[in-house]
């Protein structure tokens, strides 16, 4: 009946990519329930017709207390309780340096990737903590190799992911016993990843990018460039409460083997 059977979920950033794969997958390993958290209206309906009624979907703003609030309170008012937490909404850079930017885009960029990446995170978890800490359950987030390597985007996306591990480590001290809190740091992954609005690259996808795929397989020991549904496992794992009990402030890595890619 698999490993999720009677649990509930809230997963942020469902509408595409990994996290609309979590979606699926937590519904597959029996979940009762998936709050949806997305931020393009159309989703709501998609999701809807994919998944019946063991999705609700809030569309909304992941910077915002108020939808925070929202889809955690739907969340519960439909299935009465929230066990798992997954933070995942998230937006890139598109490796744009420092020097590309006037002062004032530093500023505006920082506030708007710190805003997705960080302080969505940590608005969510203050949304669900009280849930969670009832039904001993877990909180995940979405990091990336670039909270541990420089490379992987510019400047202010490679810090705030260091910002993202920094949080995942103090809330799984605040929340201990109650409430495990994980990660899982995916590497380049064919998703329709966005970039942010005030560099102008809102409705670029990094999916898109020419020669994407075989560059990033070349650069990786494993050859490929994962696709969304192949990361899931790890949060199946990490929501497991009799598979991954004793587990908390910890990160899976599911990069293809980054940290021993050969120098070049």
């Amino acid at each position: 009946m698999g490993w999720l059977k009677g649990q509930v979920a809230l997963v942020t950033g469902g509408g595409s990519g990994i996290g609309r794969a979590v979606v699926k997958r937590f519904l597959d390993e029996g979940a009762e329930g998936v709050g949806v958290f997305v931020r393009n209206p159309d989703h709501v309906a998609q999701l809807t017709e994919e998944h019946g009624d063991k999705v609700v979907v809030h569309a909304g703003d992941v910077r915002s207390p108020a939808d925070n609030d929202a889809i955690v309170t739907k969340t519960v008012a439909r299935w009465g309780k929230l066990d798992t937490l997954v933070g995942n909404a998230g937006v890139w850079d598109f490796m744009t340096g420092i020097e590309k930017l006037s002062i004032e885009q530093v500023a505006e960029s920082f506030v708007e990737v710190f805003g997705v990446n960080v302080l969505a995170y940590a608005l969510a978890a203050r949304a669900a903590a009280a849930h969670l800490r009832k039904s001993r359950g877990s909180m995940i987030f979405t990091l990336s190799n670039s909270a541990f390597h420089a490379g992987g985007g510019g400047p202010l996306y490679v810090a705030s992911k260091h910002a993202g591990l920094g949080l995942i480590r103090q809330l799984a001290y605040d929340f201990a016993p109650d409430v495990r809190v994980n990660g899982v740091a995916p590497g380049a992954t064919m998703t329709p990843l966005r970039g942010p609005v005030s560099l102008g690259k809102n409705e670029r996808r990094l999916s898109d990018i020419k020669g994407f795929e075989e560059n990033i397989a070349a650069s990786t020991p494993l050859k490929f460039v994962a696709q969304p549904h192949e990361h899931t496992g790890h949060y199946v794992l990490l929501a497991s409460k009799e598979n991954s009990r004793a587990t908390t402030a910890h990160v899976i890595h599911s990069d293809g083997g980054w940290d021993i890619r050969p120098l070049r």
